[in-house]
């Protein structure tokens, strides 16, 4: 089963606005597929995952290219690998640069991705990240509850086919940490990295304290720095910045950490089943991700990048996201409850009145209350699947 995906809007933008476009995003989060069913009949596809076409191009990259003059465009999938490209990709846009949409390329390590673009496509190229399915994308056509979602996580191939879970993700996270951890770092010690990938997963949703990661994991900061930044570049994890607003040293400067899949996290941490997820001690955290995952997608998927943070002072009150949209600021309290109270409502009006310096909406609870459920003369509370509805 094919699931149209949202971003399909912006490629077709970007396809007639610049010479390159640029996919990004995880592996298996569907990159090829959806190029191939959007564009695959006016493109000639290639995949520098086959060995023969890698060993030409890093041969010969010009000579690679020159097979591919015609007046169709070209897929580049997985270019990463071949990083020889991207200086003849730029001589040739230079020589009919009117001519857009030529170059498709994809990639799944998004620091090797930006190095080379920064050096050689800025200004000729336009950027654009596909992330796992958001549930805005399936729900018309799949139905599953929240504690699926959490479990089984959002990746197309679990979503759209009748697929051992377990299997899949420990083969997808053996694949990852096979091919891009040892690429982007060059890891001698897998299994000391593998350690380290679980103690990550056990903190998300939590404040990233790298002193403490570090420890844990037997390795120094440097490392533990070194390592966390290449699991955000293969998009593993996200690191949600904390909101300042001039406020100083009143608030906390460390990000959140959260796994941009759940299921992986879920993998991770050895959660039996869905319903133990759901009720056991990390069944908050999981939901507080979901969430703020979705979030993500809801700017990824239209070409923008997410412009979102999370509100804590060194008091310890905090409000789980903010997120910044059009000169205003909106307040969410995520809560896995069905009940929410009057106390979560209070904590976004001090919100409010804490972030005075430009425009603060009062804010929803996201929660599993039924419809829409009203909390206060301002505050309502929302079911998790029309939390971005107004944003």
């Amino acid at each position: 089963m094919y699931i149209d995906r949202i971003l399909n809007q912006k490629l077709t933008l970007a396809i007639a606005g610049f010479p390159a476009v640029i996919l990004t995003g995880p592996r298996q989060s569907g990159k090829s597929t959806f190029l191939k069913s959007q564009i695959g009949n006016s493109y000639q596809y290639i995949t520098f995952d086959d060995p023969l076409n890698r060993e030409f191009a890093h041969r010969d990259p010009k000579g690679f290219l020159n097979q591919y003059t015609s007046n169709s465009g070209i897929i580049l999938d997985e270019i990463q690998y071949v990083p020889e490209l991207f200086s003849y990709i730029k001589i040739m846009i230079d020589e009919s640069p009117d001519k857009k949409g030529r170059f498709i390329m994809t990639g799944s390590q998004q620091f090797n991705l930006m190095k080379s673009i920064t050096e050689s496509l800025a200004g000729r190229v336009c950027i654009l990240e596909l992330l796992p399915f958001s549930y805005s994308e399936f729900q018309s056509k799949i139905s599953r509850s929240i504690q699926e979602n959490l479990w089984q996580g959002m990746y197309p191939a679990p979503v759209t086919q009748e697929i051992d879970r377990d299997l899949w993700l420990r083969s997808y996270l053996g694949t990852y940490i096979e091919r891009d951890i040892r690429q982007l770092q060059q890891i001698k010690d897998l299994s000391r990295f593998e350690t380290f990938l679980g103690l990550c997963a056990a903190r998300h949703s939590q404040i990233l304290n790298m002193a403490d990661l570090a420890n844990e994991a037997g390795i120094s900061q440097p490392t533990c720095k070194e390592w966390i930044s290449a699991l955000e570049a293969s998009y593993i994890i996200f690191r949600l910045p904390p909101y300042h607003a001039n406020l100083g040293k009143r608030l906390t400067k460390s990000p959140k950490l959260y796994f941009i899949d759940s299921g992986i996290a879920a993998y991770l941490t050895r959660q039996p089943d869905a319903a133990s997820l759901w009720s056991g001690n990390m069944g908050g955290a999981f939901f507080e991700g979901f969430v703020i995952s979705e979030a993500i997608k809801k700017f990824t998927m239209y070409g923008k990048r997410p412009d979102i943070f999370f509100f804590r002072t060194l008091d310890g009150f905090e409000i789980d996201l903010l997120i910044q949209a059009n000169g205003t600021l909106y307040p969410l309290e995520i809560k896995q409850t069905a009940t929410p109270t009057a106390y979560h409502a209070e904590k976004l009006n001090k919100a409010c009145a804490l972030i005075n310096q430009q425009k603060c909406e009062p804010g929803k609870i996201v929660c599993c209350v039924e419809g829409e459920l009203r909390i206060s003369s301002e505050i309502v509370a929302v079911n998790w699947k029309n939390a971005f509805g107004s944003i």
